[in-house]
């Protein structure tokens, strides 16, 4: 049959990565991430090959300390409206969040962050008017271009998929 997507809070896959370690199931070679920690590659590789069959997950609600301060803050106040894409073989092909359109939640998270959108003399100033003047609901994604090439093409590695060579002092600018 067709290929299936799964999804998967942030929170489950923790915990599904703690519980494969404690048991022996799986030896990674990096600890099994405690929540609010980051994912390893083995870790995702690990959620789509051994959890999902191969199938692609999505993995959502991250923790909100890990994020940027302009995804849009859940609930619980712990997490984030945001996504990884994980697919077979490549790990994080693409990720996403909804952006926060609460003005005063977004000048709290920026603060928090180290930003200042309060002040009209900020460098982000702009970024906090286009809330309030008229900001509505959104989203946005980015989908790593090498990865979808590895994805595409099948090479095991990753340095097989990017289109010119890159090294220090190549690029003019």
């Amino acid at each position: 049959g067709p290929q299936r997507f799964h999804t998967l809070s942030y929170t489950d896959a923790v915990a599904e990565l703690q519980k494969a370690a404690a048991s022996g199931a799986s030896s990674f070679d990096f600890p099994a991430p405690a929540w609010g920690d980051d994912l390893a590659a083995e870790h995702e590789r690990w959620l789509v090959d051994c959890l999902f069959g191969g199938h692609p997950v999505f993995v959502t609600d991250w923790p909100a300390g890990m994020k940027a301060f302009y995804m849009r803050e859940n609930e619980d106040g712990r997490t984030v409206a945001a996504m990884d894409l994980l697919a077979p073989k490549v790990g994080e092909l693409a990720g996403g969040s909804a952006r926060e359109d609460r003005l005063d939640v977004l000048i709290a998270r920026a603060a928090a962050a180290g930003l200042d959108l309060s002040s009209p003399a900020s460098d982000l100033a702009w970024y906090a008017d286009l809330r309030r003047f008229g900001g509505v609901p959104h989203a946005g994604f980015g989908v790593g271009f090498e990865r979808l090439v590895q994805l595409a093409t099948g090479v095991d590695n990753i340095r097989d998929a990017i289109p010119f060579p890159r090294y220090p002092g190549h690029a003019d600018f």
